[in-house]
């Protein structure tokens, strides 16, 4: 009976937000596919395209906070449909349009539309499921959601070569409307008792917790930018840069996403087992903050390596949410990790919007040589965003740095030598122990 009642809570609880989430990374990795024929059919340029495709991550960004609080107060049944419905319209205007403008507003509505696919999946999770298989679904989740990303390569190439890039987009409106309708019909309604905490006080509580203000710029700089690098990015540097043909660069965009599916289950599977072991997730967030500014460093210097390697790399950087919202959960108690996750959001889109913008505008100082950017036009573009990232890693790793200069100091040997020392008193271990800043350890 169990069984029969959890197989039923699959189907109609996780499947259809699972769906939703699926078709908000498609719609996010779509125009690293499509840019090509976007310039060719309505004229835009790379800082267009950079525009275009990054307005996206900015509505997304905008809308996390205010979707958290509708998702507390109507349930993610009703705020997803309704949502949906606003990313279908924007779908089916995508698909007419012909002008910068009027694609700018309907990417925006797509952007608007798509806004709670994994904060309303989360939340029916929480909602529905044992609160031991919520960490488990979620990774479930965030990997059967990326797989919106693997159609967003070699099967769309394949529909795209069949029928254009204008009819997919009339598809894919027609499929996220069926979309938000199962979710409405199929997805059962559940109580949610308000929380007596006032909004304001909560979020004040979030952003005003030094905790957070260290770990977000890293997540968001390196998350955001693996975002930026493989929504869109990628796709021209490997044929700019490494002469790919498209049956290659196809090719190499499947491998990344399904790089980038399988990254949500290895970084959830890898929390799990050093927790166990009494080790913070901030240990796995440093590991990949170090191999993605590797990546991004190796393909800058153009290091005799295979593209593959990190651009691979690159592609499994973008589900270290799944290690970010860990950390976020051990900083916050429960009633408060809702608005965490989404505020951390804000951060995330918001970075991988000014990546993707800034990055094009970079790009379109250059002039094109046979249609292709030059390689320095990107080794300064992409070293802009490592730069960041660098200084983001610096500013996460400051109260050790702190702490490990003063236990240097406490050394006789390494301790600095002045005219006093002759005069004043030999301070003991003990007491140097007591005059310990207290807020060293607290911001970790």
């Amino acid at each position: 009976m169990q069984i029969s009642v959890a197989w039923r809570l699959i189907a109609r609880v996780f499947l259809p937000f699972a769906a939703g989430y699926y078709l908000s990374y498609l719609f996010r990795t779509i125009n690293a596919l499509i840019a090509g024929s976007l310039i060719s059919d309505t004229g835009l340029d790379t800082a267009d395209i950079g525009l275009l495709t990054s307005v996206y991550f900015l509505v997304f960004a905008a809308a996390q906070i205010p979707i958290g609080i509708l998702l507390d107060r109507f349930g993610p049944r009703r705020v997803q449909s309704a949502l949906l419905l606003v990313a279908a319209a924007g779908a089916g205007l995508f698909a007419v349009s012909t002008g910068l403008p009027t694609l700018l507003i309907s990417r925006a509505m797509i952007g608007l539309g798509v806004a709670a696919a994994l904060t309303a999946g989360l939340k029916s999770i929480v909602l529905w499921f044992p609160r031991e298989r919520v960490a488990l679904l979620n990774g479930y989740m965030i990997m059967l959601g990326s797989l919106g990303a693997v159609t967003a390569t070699a099967p769309a190439e394949h529909l795209l070569a069949w029928m254009g890039w204008r009819q997919f987009f009339e598809i894919l409106a027609a499929v996220t409307g069926a979309t938000a309708l199962l979710i409405y019909v199929v997805v059962p309604e559940r109580v949610i008792i308000p929380s007596s905490a006032s909004i304001p006080a909560t979020l004040s509580t979030v952003f005003g917790d030094r905790r957070f203000w260290r770990i977000a710029p890293l997540s968001a700089t390196c998350v955001g930018s693996a975002w930026s690098l493989q929504g869109l990015w990628a796709s021209p540097w490997l044929t700019d840069v490494e002469g790919l043909d498209r049956a290659s660069l196809v090719g190499q965009l499947f491998t990344m996403s399904i790089l980038l599916s399988g990254g949500a289950w290895l970084f959830g599977t890898l929390v799990h087992c050093i927790r166990r072991r009494g080790v913070g997730a901030e240990t796995i967030l440093v590991i990949v903050a170090v191999l993605f500014v590797a990546a991004e460093l190796a393909l800058i210097l153009r290091a005799p390596l295979p593209s593959s390697l990190p651009w691979s790399i690159v592609a499994i950087v973008g589900t270290a949410t799944v290690v970010s919202f860990a950390v976020i959960a051990d900083y916050f108690p429960p009633e408060l990790t809702g608005r965490a996750n989404g505020a951390l959001n804000v951060l995330h889109f918001g970075w991988a919007f000014l990546a993707q913008y800034g990055t094009g505008l970079i790009l379109e100082q250059w002039s094109k040589e046979d249609g292709h950017t030059s390689i320095l036009a990107y080794q300064v573009a992409f070293g802009l965003n490592v730069a960041v990232q660098i200084a983001a890693f610096v500013w996460f790793a400051l109260p050790w740095l702190r702490s490990f200069t003063w236990w240097m100091g406490s050394i006789p040997f390494f301790a600095s030598v002045s005219v006093s020392d002759a005069v004043e008193p030999v301070i003991s271990y003990e007491q140097t122990v007591v005059l310990l800043p207290a807020d060293v350890d607290a911001e970790w």
